[in-house]
């Protein structure tokens, strides 16, 4: 009884990391599913949105100009990753992982700005001291400033947007890009420039997510990315195995990706609740996407085995002899 009221106790919470962690997930599936590029630098720019983000409130900014500014840094990452693949020649992989690695460094020194010091890794965002758009600890007022009524408003505008992006000319030729590139460029498509774009526009988004969460946390640390892209992989790939029959629209796609952080948070949050370590969540991320990953493999082994048609049998029954 006191492990079913402390995870219902704990919903309300889920939802909200879901529902922020979600719009992370959106990015990863720009460069996962639409670009087809495999983009490491999730970790680090998700840390950079939120070190930006926290330095530019505790400096007394205006936390929507402050967001802003956390998205506009993390499209520079993006950028700086495109760059090292397209003009650089740098694998997109590893191009990630670099730009990855340089924003560590980076992260530090954002968060030590308004203090002075050398390097700093952690920024505190306290609801009380800064007037913050969202914070956890107001997850469960019945009143506006209720994360999840914002969470859930800015997510549906995310969606509406970039639904009617991939709907323009230049959306269109970004989507052709990761379908099949050889004949993106034939229809005289600039294919590097798409691969930028898509990578900025990811990252910008990873980036909103990072400092979304700063707030709602209540602090920004260096560490606050570390395997962010298996948890986007994981949400995009539960949504998509579990709704990927029903959600056939792009908009809903995305959407997807959003209940798929959800379901990740609450299975993390019932297997917690059953015992299991904090420190062993790195392992528990990677079997529920290892799990997801099968699901499909599995279905499409056993369970729809086509039937193929015996040699030699094709128009037999009707040769009119009698």
């Amino acid at each position: 009884m006191d492990f079913i009221l402390s995870f219902l106790n704990s919903i309300p919470g889920t939802f909200g990391q879901g529902l922020a962690w979600g719009i992370m997930a959106i990015g990863v599936y720009i460069t996962y599913r639409i670009l087809d590029v495999a983009d490491l630098t999730v970790d680090g720019s998700l840390a950079t949105g939120g070190a930006v983000c926290a330095l530019c409130i505790t400096m007394g900014m205006n936390p929507w100009l402050a967001m802003l500014m956390a998205v506009l840094a993390g499209m520079l990452a993006g950028l700086i990753t495109g760059i090292f693949h397209t003009v650089c020649g740098i694998p997109a992989i590893l191009a990630g992982i670099l730009t990855q690695l340089a924003l560590y460094s980076i992260n530090l020194r954002i968060m030590a700005i308004s203090s002075g010091a050398q390097t700093q890794a952690t920024l505190a965002l306290s609801v009380d001291k800064y007037d913050l758009l969202v914070s956890s600890r107001n997850i469960r007022s019945l009143t506006v400033e209720n994360p999840l009524i914002f969470l859930a408003v800015l997510v549906v505008i995310v969606i509406a947007v970039l639904y009617w992006f991939f709907g323009t000319e230049l959306g269109s030729s970004l989507r052709a890009t990761g379908a099949n590139q050889a004949m993106a460029r034939a229809q005289g498509i600039n294919t590097d420039w798409n691969k930028v774009l898509g990578l900025v526009i990811s990252n910008g988004l990873v980036a909103l997510s990072g400092g979304l969460l700063a707030q709602y946390q209540g602090s920004a640390t260096v560490d606050m990315g570390r395997g962010a892209i298996v948890i986007g992989l994981a949400a995009v790939i539960i949504g998509e195995v579990l709704l990927s029959k029903v959600f056939h629209n792009f908009a809903l796609k995305l959407f997807a990706s959003i209940i798929g952080a959800i379901i990740y948070y609450i299975v993390i949050t019932l297997v917690l609740n059953l015992g299991l370590a904090p420190t062993d969540l790195k392992l528990l991320t990677a079997l529920v996407v290892a799990l997801f990953l099968t699901i499909p493999y599995w279905k499409g082994k056993y369970f729809h085995k086509k039937t193929k048609a015996l040699p030699g049998t094709a128009g037999k029954g009707g040769n009119g002899n009698a």
